[in-house]
């Protein structure tokens, strides 16, 4: 409904293609698949023909029919059966068109075992980034709407009651300062990233004399896994960013049940706009934030993500395994892909939420937040604090009873403060002249926000280095491969070098 009488305008678009509309057919992820295989067979050739493993004529023939299948979108293997699995059905499809003398060279020095490791590391890239990307945009939204709202008072929560006087401002830069933690966690995780397996082959390497950096740099990795049953028996990259996306999952929770919460008539502290609430099919009144619960469901995914694929690889040898390598593997996408709609989705919410800040200062008073600064005036006048704080109960109990309007008349009346000496006791100044131990004072609002401001910044920037670098290698395979081209047309060739670390300087 675009206009329910009750709500003037429709969820917003991206709210309606991440939770109301479907999602992307099968076909997608099948080429998705093949896309990954036929990147890494081309580096795979140009590499083989360059260590002149491969003739070059061969190499050319077999890069031109896998750039063809590429262009085409894999038209031809459609009908190709795939009772052994999709690479099997692809790589016996080449061998049909250009014979076992070409096509079947396409697995020399290699198996599926590192094919398929190498394939899912670059696959673990676009989630990677996407999480990294949203990230750093809920990191800024927040860094904003911190700054806007850095004066407007609330009360600060805790069990559920009005504790003591922050500002919203303050709640964002809190909520900002948690999230650039996961942000770091996750680009710690994504090294693991920079690690190609391709060269491991079954899981003791190959007496082929390949090179695993050349095709480690084609394909954007920072190096090449030195180890053989490091490279194949294990997928830790996957269960280190699943175990990154569920403590970020775990904030991403908490902060949408706060606005939720206080987006209720019964707190009526945040207002939500119509793009991101719904109405009620029965319910005509209704103003559903449920948006919100969409993200506490999805910030879930990525626990029982890795419960399902940790669970999985347990009691498994150290060595290929498809409860490892397949299996485990199921659960990680999908959960990824949750936490990345679950940080958008909140991402959207925080931005465009409203507080109202008259209803924050009415609870921030009448919820005597006031009371610990209070007692710590008392403190600093002398009076021992366990003294001060009673002294402070029995005056929240006179107001709360009604036999006294304010703290300090309370305090003055008996006799623990003299006439007057509450001052200008009122949770509007207690926020501002709480400077010390990250408190919501002015100055110390800016002693967290430049600097974090700043980190959220590193994270944007060397984010769209790593993506630059992935770019960067594609532009470097395609240029070898039409090199392998160019020198078979003109029946030229290069020396092979003597040691892979000497080809590696080459290259």
């Amino acid at each position: 409904m675009t206009d329910s009488g009750r709500l003037r305008s429709a969820a917003s678009p991206e709210i309606r293609r991440m939770l109301l509309e479907r999602r992307d057919p099968p076909r997608l992820a099948w080429k998705a698949e093949l896309d990954r295989i036929t990147h890494v067979d081309l580096a795979h050739v140009v590499m083989l023909a360059e260590r002149r493993i491969v003739a070059a004529e061969t190499a050319s023939t077999l890069l031109a029919a896998i750039t063809e299948l590429r262009e085409q979108d894999y038209r031809a293997l459609e009908t190709v059966p795939a009772p052994r699995g999709l690479y099997l059905a692809y790589e016996s499809h080449l061998i049909d068109i250009l014979g076992d003398e070409t096509g079947g060279v396409l697995q020399t020095g290699r198996s599926r075992n590192d094919l398929g490791v190498t394939c899912l590391q670059l696959a673990l890239r676009e989630p990677y980034r996407r999480l990294s990307e949203e990230l750093a945009e809920l990191g800024r939204v927040l860094l904003e709407r911190a700054h806007e709202h850095r004066e407007v008072l609330m009360p600060a929560y805790t069990h559920f009651q009005a504790a003591v006087p922050v500002t919203y401002g303050h709640y964002l830069l809190g909520l900002a300062q948690a999230f650039e933690r996961d942000a770091r966690a996750l680009a710690q995780a994504g090294e693991l990233l920079e690690r190609c397996p391709l060269g491991a082959g079954s899981i003791g390497g190959t007496t082929v004399p390949i090179n695993p950096g050349r095709t480690a740099n084609l394909l954007g990795f920072g190096e090449p896994v030195r180890n053989s049953v490091d490279a194949i028996a294990t997928r830790d990259t996957a269960l280190r960013l699943l175990s990154t996306a569920v403590v970020l999952g775990v904030t991403l929770d908490r902060a949408a049940l706060d606005l939720l919460m206080w987006s209720s008539a019964e707190f009526g502290l945040v207002t939500i706009p119509d793009g991101l609430v719904g109405s009620s099919s029965m319910m005509p009144q209704k103003r559903n934030a449920f948006v919100l619960e969409h993200v506490q469901g999805k910030s879930a995914a990525a626990l029982g993500g890795l419960m399902a694929a940790a669970s999985a690889m347990r009691g498994t040898p150290f060595t290929n395994s498809i409860a490892v390598g397949t299996e485990a593997m199921t659960h990680v996408m999908p959960a990824l892909d949750a936490t990345i709609d679950a940080v958008k989705i909140l991402r959207l919410a925080y931005d465009g939420a409203r507080p109202v800040p008259g209803a924050m200062a009415d609870r921030a008073t009448a919820g005597l937040t006031h009371a610990t600064a209070t007692a710590e005036l008392l403190v600093r006048q002398g009076v021992p604090f366990r003294r001060a704080h009673h002294q402070v109960g029995e005056a929240a109990l006179a107001v709360v009873e009604g036999r006294n309007g304010s703290l300090g008349a309370a305090l003055e009346e008996n006799g623990h403060l003299p006439a007057g000496g509450s001052g200008d006791l009122r949770p509007e100044a207690v926020w501002w002249a709480a400077e010390f131990g990250g408190g919501p004072g002015p100055a110390s609002f800016r002693r967290c926000h430049e600097p974090l401001t700043l980190r959220w910044e590193e994270h944007r920037a060397r984010l769209t280095k790593e993506t630059a670098r992935w770019g960067e290698a594609d532009e470097r395979l395609w240029t070898a491969v039409s090199q392998v081209h160019s020198r078979t047309r003109h029946a030229a060739g290069v020396a092979a070098p003597d040691s892979e670390e000497d080809f590696h300087d080459e290259h």
